[in-house]
Order: C-alpha cells, then sequence, then structure tokens
C-alpha cells in the first residue's frame, strides 16, 4: 500500500496549543454524535473530508469522502461511540505536512460498547471561522471486548506445564493441536509466506484456531527457493512481521535466505500451525452448515478433508504463472523456463541466455546471469517505470525510519485515504525523475522505454496492477553500458532453434530462454480452485474498486461467504491482518 511521507514534522513540544485544539474537536465530536447532530457534525469537517473506518464502527474497511456523505455514515454507524480523548501513549499532536497539505496530527483513542479503538485526526485551519476541522479522520479497531488478545498481562499462565507432571506437557499439547486428528480449524489459509504468517500470529493471539498449508516442503521455501542473489527490495524496517521485530543488527535489505530462516523460527516461537507439504486442492461451502468442504493433498499422496468456517487465500498476488502465447516459441530447440522456475546461474556461465520481461525479475535474473559468466540479452515488451533503490525507491517508507514507534507508523500509513494518497505519490514521482534523471537519460540513449504514462509512481503501480515497475540494484546500469543487451519484443521476428531472429536480419543466440512475463490474477485462482460460480460472486480482486476508495476484496468479506484474501507487502499485512483478526473474532459473538 502507498504511504504518505512527504512529511515535515513542524512541531513544538511545548505548544500547548496543539492537544487543546484537538480536545476541542474531540469533545465537540462525540457531543454531536451522541445527539445525532447533523448539523454539527457537518461544521466539524472541511467540505473535502475523508472518513476511513477499519472496522471501528462500520464493521468494513470502508471510506468515504466529502462532508454529505461523511456526516451521513458517521450517523449511521457512529451512535455509541464515545472516550474520544487524546492517547498519551502515542506521538503528541503535531503540526505536519502530508499530500502538500498542512494540519495537526493527532492520534486519539475511543469505544464502543463493543469494542476499543484507536485513530488518527488531521485538523486544519478553516480561515472563514478560524476555527479547526477535520479534514482526514480515521477510526480504526484495536480489540474486541471480551476477546482481548492474550499477550501481556493476559499471556497464558502456563500453571499445567510446571505443575500437572502426570498430564501432557506443552510439546504434547502443541503435536497434538497441530495434528488436527479429531477436529477442524475454525480457519485454513493456504499459503505460508508472510501473509499466511502474519494473518495466523494475529489468530492465533485470540485462541482462534488456524491452520496454516503450503505445498513447499520447508517453512521459507517461498524465500529460499528463489534465485541465489536475491534480498528484499525495501528496507527492513518498514517489513517487520507482527509481534516479533527483526532483530536490531539485521541488514537494511534482507537476504532471501535469512528472511526463509526466521519464517521458519517465527512459527515455532509464536506456536503457529503449519502443514508443509499440503497442497489446497479447493472446495464448496455449505451455505446452511457455514462450512466449507476442503480436499488437501498431503506428503504421503493421502487426502484430507477438512470443513472450517473460513478459507483464507494467503498466495500472494497469484501462484499460477502467466505463460503467454509466442508464436513460433516451439521451433527454439533450447531450454524454457518461467521466472519463478528460475534459482541458480551456475548451469549458464559462459552460455548465451535471453531474459524476455523488463519488470523487477526480470532485471534481478538478467543481472544475477551476466554476474556468473553468462550472455544475457533482455528484451523488451513495454515501457517500463525504472527508479534507483536509494534514494527513490525508499521515499514513501521514510516515515518508518524517524525513530517512531512501528505501531505509530502503521496507523499514520492506514489513516490516509487512497485519493490523497495519489497526491503525495505524484509528489514522490516528480522527486524521483528528478533524482534520476542521469539513469533515465543513459537507459533512454540505448533504447530502453521508459514508462512515464503513470504519474503516481511504483506503489499505485503495484496496487493497480502488482508490478510493471523496477527498482535499480545494478542491472540498469550495465544495460546503459551495454554489458546486458537489449532488444525489443517488437523486433524479433521469429525464433530459431538456435534462438531468435530480428527485424534487421540480426540473430539473438539463446541456449536458455526465461520468460519473466509474470502472473496470472486471484481471479484465475479462485476459477480454478472453487468454480465459475464462486469466481463470478467474487469478481475482481486487487486493483481499485469502482470508487477507487479502496482495494477489491482484499483484508474484507467478499461476496462467497467464508472466502477470504490476504496479500500485499510486509506493511500491508500486518496492518491489515490486525482488522481482520478483531473481524473473525466478532462473527463468532453475539454482536
Amino acid at each position: 500500500m502507498p504511504i504518505d511521507t512527504d512529511d515535515t514534522d513542524d512541531t513544538d513540544d511545548t505548544d500547548d496549543s496543539l492537544p487543546s485544539a484537538v480536545n476541542h474537536w474531540l469533545a465537540q465530536f462525540e457531543a454531536a454524535l451522541a445527539g445525532s447532530d447533523a448539523a454539527g457534525l457537518a461544521a466539524l469537517f472541511t467540505p473535502a473530508a475523508h472518513w476511513r473506518d477499519l472496522l471501528a464502527l462500520t464493521w468494513d474497511v470502508k471510506t468515504v469522502s466529502g462532508t454529505a456523505s461523511v456526516v451521513d455514515q458517521l450517523l449511521r454507524h457512529g451512535q455509541g461511540a464515545a472516550g474520544f480523548a487524546i492517547d498519551p501513549q502515542r506521538i503528541r499532536p503535531r503540526q505536519v505536512t502530508r499530500a502538500g497539505s498542512q494540519a495537526i496530527e493527532a492520534f486519539f483513542k475511543f469505544e464502543t460498547v463493543s469494542v476499543r479503538g484507536h485513530g488518527v485526526l488531521r485538523l486544519s485551519l478553516d480561515p472563514a471561522s478560524s476555527s479547526y476541522k477535520a479534514w482526514t479522520l480515521l477510526t480504526a479497531v484495536d480489540e474486541i471486548k471480551g476477546s482481548e488478545e492474550s499477550v501481556g498481562s493476559r499471556r497464558p499462565h502456563g500453571a499445567a506445564d510446571s505443575r500437572d507432571f502426570s498430564g501432557p506437557n506443552w510439546l504434547d499439547r502443541r503435536q497434538a493441536a497441530s495434528a488436527y486428528a479429531d477436529k477442524d480449524p475454525e480457519v485454513l489459509i493456504v499459503g505460508g509466506g508472510h501473509a499466511g504468517l502474519s494473518l495466523a500470529a494475529r489468530l492465533r493471539q485470540l485462541n482462534v484456531d488456524a491452520l496454516i498449508v503450503d505445498r513447499e516442503q520447508r517453512i521459507g521455501d517461498n524465500w529460499r527457493k528463489r534465485y541465489h542473489a536475491l534480498t528484499l527490495h525495501n528496507q527492513v524496517h518498514v517489513n517487520h512481521l507482527p509481534y516479533l521485530p527483526f532483530p536490531a543488527n539485521w541488514p537494511t535489505y534482507i537476504p532471501k535466505d535469512k528472511l526463509a530462516g526466521w519464517f521458519e523460527a517465527y512459527v515455532e516461537i509464536m506456536e503457529l500451525d503449519f502443514w508443509t507439504r499440503t497442497e489446497f486442492s479447493g472446495g464448496s461451502y455449505d451455505a446452511q452448515t457455514e462450512r466449507w468442504t476442503v480436499t488437501l493433498r498431503l506428503a504421503d499422496g493421502s487426502s484430507r478433508t477438512m470443513h472450517p468456517k473460513h478459507v483464507v487465500m494467503a498466495t500472494g498476488m497469484s501462484d499460477a504463472p502467466k505463460l503467454p502465447n509466442i508464436p513460433g516459441l516451439e521451433d527454439f530447440r533450447g531450454q524454457v523456463i518461467h521466472s519463478h522456475q528460475y534459482s541458480d546461474a551456475t548451469p549458464w556461465q559462459q552460455r548465451d541466455v535471453m531474459v524476455i520481461g523488463t519488470g523487477t525479475s526480470g532485471h534481478d535474473i538478467a543481472q544475477d546471469l551476466h554476474s556468473n559468466g553468462a550472455r544475457v540479452t533482455l528484451v523488451q515488451r513495454s515501457p517500463t517505470l525504472v527508479l534507483n533503490i536509494e534514494p527513490s525507491a525508499q521515499l514513501p517508507y521514510v516515515l518508518y525510519n524517524e525513530g517512531h514507534a512501528l505501531e505509530d507508523c502503521d496507523l499514520i500509513t492506514a489513516s490516509m485515504p487512497l485519493a490523497l494518497m495519489k497526491t503525495a505519490h505524484r509528489s514522490m514521482a516528480k522527486q524521483a525523475t528528478v533524482l534520476d534523471q542521469q539513469l533515465l537519460n543513459d537507459l533512454t540513449r540505448v533504447g530502453f522505454k521508459i514508462d512515464k504514462d503513470d504519474e503516481t509512481g511504483w506503489q499505485f503501480k503495484y496496487l493497480q496492477h502488482g508490478g510493471g515497475y523496477y527498482f535499480n540494484v545494478g542491472c540498469s546500469n550495465l544495460i546503459a553500458q551495454r554489458k546486458i543487451r537489449l532488444e525489443h519484443y517488437a523486433e524479433i521476428v521469429g525464433f530459431v532453434a538456435s534462438g531468435a531472429t530480428l527485424r534487421s536480419g540480426d540473430p539473438i543466440a539463446a541456449d536458455l530462454i526465461v520468460l519473466a512475463t509474470g502472473y496470472q490474477g486471484l481471479e484465475f485462482m479462485v476459477r480454478s480452485l472453487f468454480g465459475d460460480t464462486v469466481a463470478e460472486r467474487v469478481g475482481p480482486i486487487w486493483g481499485f474498486d469502482d470508487e477507487a476508495q479502496e482495494l477489491r476484496n482484499m483484508w474484507t468479506r467478499t461476496a462467497q461467504p467464508g472466502l477470504w484474501f490476504i496479500a500485499g507487502s510486509f506493511a500491508q499485512c500486518r496492518i491489515y491482518s490486525r482488522s481482520w483478526r478483531c473481524r473473525s473474532r466478532r462473527r463468532s459473538k453475539a454482536y
């Protein structure tokens, strides 16, 4: 998700006028809510106000914009919300610049009959009335009363482990629970990457029985088995998993094998139930029992049928490779693989390799091959957005490197409506273009086509399409220096046994062709696992909804009861797994 960082903190910590302004607004807001006072509420918001709610009042992930819509929705859903007050445990109210506009930014807490919540308020000074009015308002659920997380003072007591010498010990109980010999999980999570782990850890603290299934042989293999030189392309401080941050001595850019090992340790430490070498084969939903019938193929070749209440697809954007129809490719006599099958450059030393596709995978694989002695041709199919990994690609994450608590940064991130995020990211995209102008000129000089159409930058490409950009960690320089050959797909007139032929008549020699052509959308996966009816019912997944306010079918209820999706960056999964776990627990209570 985009993270707004055109932020300047102009606060004087001794200035008591900011908390006073915030407290005054919160008191008026609570009174207007309690009295169902539409006019009073309207007077508290700017005409271009936004309210974003993460399950606290609407039990949905929802954004509304404009004073009339905000007031209407608050009157519908805000009754009973009370106790609005500045949260003394969070960042003190301060002056900031967000999306190019100045505001007072403040954290507050509140509660309803069912939940305790936190929020972020941004106040703008109205010149006409000389009063502060709300520009943005976030209300986010923190915990459900009666179903608080088992952490801190609510942690398990552990008395039985130390005093009941005749009964099963902790390990016996863990092994029995993980076996699911005589029970079904309440939640079945398909996929053991950071999305699945984040959600399972959240549910574990609420004593919601959740089982992760993953087809890989070992926890962390979704990273461990990827190409040799891979590291994360964003920095460590934004990528923590819930409850257990990475150690302070970890590298800024985490290597894949280090991350894979952390996943294994995380599952053990957080006591997550995780079945490896288990393939989810699909399922059907019974509306009468409100349970799924799902089939799992186990490591020994046998099958297991389960009946969970919820199925959460945590497979990432998709794990089904997109294999375009490339006319004449069957005439090539070398090896053809998709990028997800690539892991090692060693067999291709001093050999010719063609990589088709200029997204992140295409660039990284081309660089890995070149660095290990292969002769590489990178084939560009369409214009690609390119940024240097530092500082340009990290601009959206500056907030997480300013010394604030991770939870505060997450709440600030969640508080910005997408409409304002676009404004912020247009500014960052312009800044990145200036910072990277020399690189872009060098690439253009050798014929690389830069995508200049999307003015909102790489984050919105990710949110809309899941890719279409590259963070330069060296491959762009190799292309500019002509150490990696660049060709355009439109110039290829055909494939031959030894590679391809260009329109000019020149050959492209290849022993291996790597198709870095991306992945099928999540809709493809839903259709293949659950059938056409469920796929049509759910509709598009990821990208913006019709109002361009929220991602479609992500982290929220879908039109198919009991079917959920969690995907995205580490930060997205950390933030929205918190909301999802509250929704899951709420469904088991009589609210």
